[in-house]
């Protein structure tokens, strides 16, 4: 078992391992962290780990939007997440490699990562300016049948971005696009197809390649089927963002 204690970077969104992580850096906890990353020599990666919020708020509240207002805003680096943030997040994130970190002249950072391992949650630390987490590196373990699997979930996906693009009146990525071997088929699915955060979490979760790449398939032959029958596309961004009286 490896274990590592890296900064923690709660999102409203599911990374996979080998996706492309853009992110704009503006609260005072975060750039925090950026802060310290910096300080890592550039030969070495810059690492944190980004796991989804299964309760709480990506960005804490301040008080011109609260409902209260009277409130004074939350700080800190668990502002938002409880007393007891561990029990706020998804216990399985995955490891953020920062490629770029760049600040902008106001003081944020404009920050291009990529996911690389599965990690488990252990524990959460809140004494510093920003969230710190002990983690466990999950080995991906690839399960039987995954080559047969990754070639039926890819024709799957072929027909769902078929679908999807006649919707959207997109154009489809060609087969050469796609890759072949069975893991970065699964995260790669899992992280382009339009999904709510609860059912992106189940297959990160997935304890194998092969069992991610069998949800995968049932789900997409259940979306497929749900937007022949649908005139427009769901906006399940709605589900992921706060709602606004405007």
């Amino acid at each position: 078992m490896t274990t590592a204690r890296l900064p923690l970077f709660p999102l409203n969104a599911v990374l996979f391992p080998g996706l492309v992580l853009p992110l704009n850096v503006f609260e005072e906890r975060y750039r925090a962290m950026m802060r310290e990353l910096l300080k890592t020599d550039e030969s070495e990666p810059r690492r944190f780990a980004v796991v989804a919020i299964r309760d709480g708020r990506e960005v804490a509240p301040s008080a011109p939007g609260m409902p209260d207002q009277t409130a004074l805003p939350e700080k800190g680096p668990a502002a938002g997440f409880g007393s007891d943030p561990i029990h706020a997040f998804h216990p399985v994130g995955c490891i953020a490699d920062a490629a770029t970190i760049r600040e902008r002249p106001d003081g944020g950072f404009e920050v291009l990562a990529t996911g690389t391992t599965r990690v488990r949650l252990l524990s959460v630390d809140t004494d510093g300016p920003f969230l710190t987490a002990e983690v466990e590196e999950l080995a991906e373990e690839t399960g039987d049948g995954a080559g047969a699997l990754a070639e039926g979930v890819l024709r799957a996906f072929r027909a769902y971005q078929k679908r999807l693009a006649g919707a959207r009146e997109r154009s489809l990525s060609s087969a050469a696009d796609l890759p072949d071997e069975p893991s970065v088929v699964s995260y790669l699915v899992a992280a382009a197809a339009v999904l709510d955060t609860p059912s992106k979490q189940r297959l990160l979760q997935a304890p194998d390649t092969a069992t991610r790449l069998r949800e995968e398939l049932e789900l997409l032959r259940y979306e497929t089927a749900v937007i022949r029958h649908l005139p427009s596309v769901p906006a399940t961004e709605l589900t992921r963002v706060p709602t606004c009286p405007n």
